[in-house]
């Protein structure tokens, strides 16, 4: 008898058929009862066992959280609340199980505890929906750009370069930590390390995306970055995940479309595929909306929102048309703002990009040619010699949630950059090269994957969408 999954069983119809299924028990009642889950699906199917015929030894492992093995008939439910159920004829206990221990017990549990048992986080139907949409959204990603045209880069982990010049990367190193070899000025002689120099984990693939993508045409990445910033807030992480499509001989008009056909597909996807999920999910916020004070609440439902960016085109509108809408906007006269808009040249906050989305045009916003001084070296300088070709993408509820640029495909111009930024030549020679060599147009973006997903499940916290967080102080698991 082939093992089938719960899905399969509440979907197609197997009614009058043996079955034979393996899973996890949610509940066990009244000796009688079990809600069993095997991960295919949001829900339970309930097996119904005959307690007379089973030895009370077999009873009492049956408890929340045990693995089993049961064999039946498929039947169409007697009760409430579900299409059909198994009669049990056969019931093994896989494992061992512990019901004074085992922590996720049926009842509501909260997020901070459930992160502390991350390990078993996925036994609850939050965290099961969430990580679905979490592969769901990885599918659809690659099937993205595999229908497009686009080559699949994996680009390097550790790295000798640092992409964004922020400075706050992992170093990787075998020297020895108490006593590392110095050179005659008293530092660490990093020549003597592993690969000879001083190297990082990286904090972005696209510099290295941009030198295939001159020659491949059209590549993205998508592979784990990290970050050594130390910040507890509800939207970092030390290690997370980026998507970064490079294509040659595409402006930034051509990045904004591809962006936004992008965006759009990945959720129209989800929300085609996983609506089970989604609803659930959805049903969730509403109901803990109704606990918050009207202030407090969400203005769009989780489907509302997805539907809100499928179904609009998106505004492109400068940052400098952008900053007048919000100098002259009520919240920022009213001081309503927290962080109150004044100059050009003001790196925006989530508040201004979230009024702009909401309120003010009411879809989602590209805003581009923003002020070269608060983006990265390797935007295409404008002709007006203050702003580059970089653009960012603002949905509603989380603000920014794409970043991404024409690159700057002029050699002198990107030396001078980078001399502005204190970025060596010799660090960089290789990305150089590409400007010598069949220099060419060329654009790209980035998109923190986890960023995605929150903004798809509808979580308030970063470290809710990742299988293991990792934060300061925290690599657990």
């Amino acid at each position: 008898m082939k093992l089938r999954t719960i899905s399969d069983l509440l979907t197609q119809d197997y009614v009058r058929s043996e079955v034979d299924i393996k899973g996890w028990v949610r509940t066990f009642r009244a000796n009688r009862f079990i809600a069993l889950n095997d991960g295919s699906t949001l829900n339970n199917i309930q097996c119904v066992v005959d307690f007379e015929t089973l030895e009370e030894s077999l009873l009492k492992r049956i408890t929340t959280g045990a693995a089993i093995h049961i064999k039946g008939e498929l039947v169409e439910s007697q009760g409430k609340g579900q299409k059909v159920e198994i009669q049990v004829t056969c019931i093994k206990i896989l494992g061992d199980s512990d019901p004074e221990t085992y922590p996720i017990q049926p009842k509501k549990h909260s997020f901070e505890f459930l992160r502390e048992n991350a390990h078993l986080r996925t036994r609850t139907n939050t965290f099961s929906a969430v990580m679905r949409l979490r592969s769901a959204l990885s599918f659809a990603i690659h099937k993205y750009f595999n229908e497009n045209g686009f080559h699949n880069v994996h680009t390097p982990i550790i790295t000798g370069s640092d992409a964004e010049g922020a400075g706050e990367m992992f170093r990787v190193t075998n020297l020895d930590a108490k006593k590392p070899p110095l050179n005659e000025e008293g530092h660490v002689d990093y020549s003597k390390d592993f690969f000879g120099k001083e190297t990082n984990l990286t904090v972005s693939g696209q510099l290295e995306a941009e030198t295939y993508a001159m020659s491949l045409g059209k590549v993205y990445t998508f592979g784990p970055t990290f970050r050594a910033e130390n910040s507890n807030t509800s939207r970092h992480l030390a290690e997370f995940w980026m998507i970064e499509p490079e294509v040659a001989f595409m402006d930034l008009a051509g990045n904004m479309d591809l962006a936004e056909d992008f965006m759009k597909f990945v959720i129209k996807y989800i929300l085609k595929n996983n609506r089970e999920d989604l609803d659930f999910l959805d049903a969730r916020l509403q109901d803990e909306d109704k606990r918050k004070p009207q202030n407090e609440r969400n203005d769009m439902s989780l489907i509302e929102k997805l539907n809100f960016v499928t179904d609009n085109n998106f505004k492109r509108v400068s940052y400098t048309e952008a900053i007048d809408i919000l100098r002259d906007s009520t919240p920022n006269k009213k001081k309503k703002f927290k962080y109150i808009i004044k100059d050009w040249g003001t790196d925006l906050q989530s508040e201004h990009e979230r009024f702009l989305v909401e309120k003010h045009f009411k879809c989602p916003v590209i805003l581009f040619d923003y002020p070269a001084d608060i983006k990265a070296f390797y935007m295409r300088m404008n002709d007006d010699g203050k702003t580059v070709r970089a653009m960012d993408i603002l949905f509603p509820g989380i603000g920014e949630i794409v970043g991404g640029a024409q690159r700057e495909e002029r050699l002198e111009v990107l030396k001078q950059r980078m001399a502005a930024s204190n970025i060596p030549e010799e660090e960089l020679w290789w990305y150089l090269d590409l400007r010598k060599f069949g220099t060419a147009v060329h654009a790209g973006f980035g998109l923190g994957f986890e960023r995605l997903v929150m903004f798809a499940t509808g979580m308030s916290n970063i470290r809710d969408v990742i299988p293991f967080p990792r934060t300061p102080q925290n690599a657990e698991f």
